[in-house]
């Protein structure tokens, strides 16, 4: 059987990061990169830390608009995907990665496989929830993360014999990284008590008024 998985981003790479060696094992699996994110500290070293083999497509399509990016990523993704004729095209998350790959296999009626699925935000004006909800609704199979998110699936009226509630990659991420890393502790790094280690990217949460918000928790 003959997969394609196609990403594009940081988190994508970090998520995949544990199923990529294992499709590899039980299919024949072809990786595209779409060159969303290309700088070596927000893409090869991800390669390079978390062992991962290289892919056998680039795109390098880089920055540009929400319209201009995805319309190029899908031309490109096209033209390989009639290629490969896969059986099955596997996307992760809710990156402009993730829509174009699902539209453009969808255009060739290859089943798609979406990873993350059912996730919400319910605010449609963040660009990632519209690709989450499109991606879902033409997806064959839609792999949930938790109880919450396989309901919101439900709700919105997607047939139960398509979702598969199989818990959460970013977890699978953290003891596959544990492993590779004999995973040292906060303590080497940390001399003192009462620290606070707080990641965030969203834009909603790095405004001003967003970012004092949340300290203020």
């Amino acid at each position: 059987m003959k997969i394609v998985t196609i990403f594009g981003t940081r988190p994508e790479i970090i998520k995949l990061s544990a199923l990529i060696p294992l499709f590899d094992e039980e299919f024949n699996q072809i990786l595209i990169h779409t060159g969303q994110h290309y700088s070596y500290n927000m893409d090869q070293i991800f390669f390079d830390d978390l062992q991962i083999r290289s892919c056998d497509y680039t795109l390098n399509v880089g920055s540009g608009s929400h319209a201009k990016q995805t319309g190029k990523m899908m031309m490109l993704l096209e033209d390989i995907l009639i290629k490969e004729q896969p059986d099955a095209v596997i996307v992760q998350g809710d990156t402009n990665s993730t829509l174009s790959g699902a539209l453009a296999a969808s255009k060739l009626n290859m089943p798609i496989v979406h990873i993350e699925a059912g996730c919400r935000s319910f605010d449609r004006r963040m660009p990632e929830e519209i690709n989450r909800v499109l991606v879902d609704h033409i997806s064959r199979y839609l792999f949930a993360p938790d109880q919450n998110a396989y309901n919101n699936l439900i709700e919105e009226g997607i047939p139960k014999e398509k979702l598969f509630l199989v818990g959460n990659t970013s977890i699978d991420a953290c003891l596959r990284a544990m492993d590779i890393f004999d995973m040292v502790t906060l303590d080497n790094f940390i001399a003192e008590e009462d620290h606070i280690l707080l990641t965030l990217h969203r834009q909603e949460n790095t405004s001003h008024d967003g970012l004092k918000k949340l300290l203020r928790l």
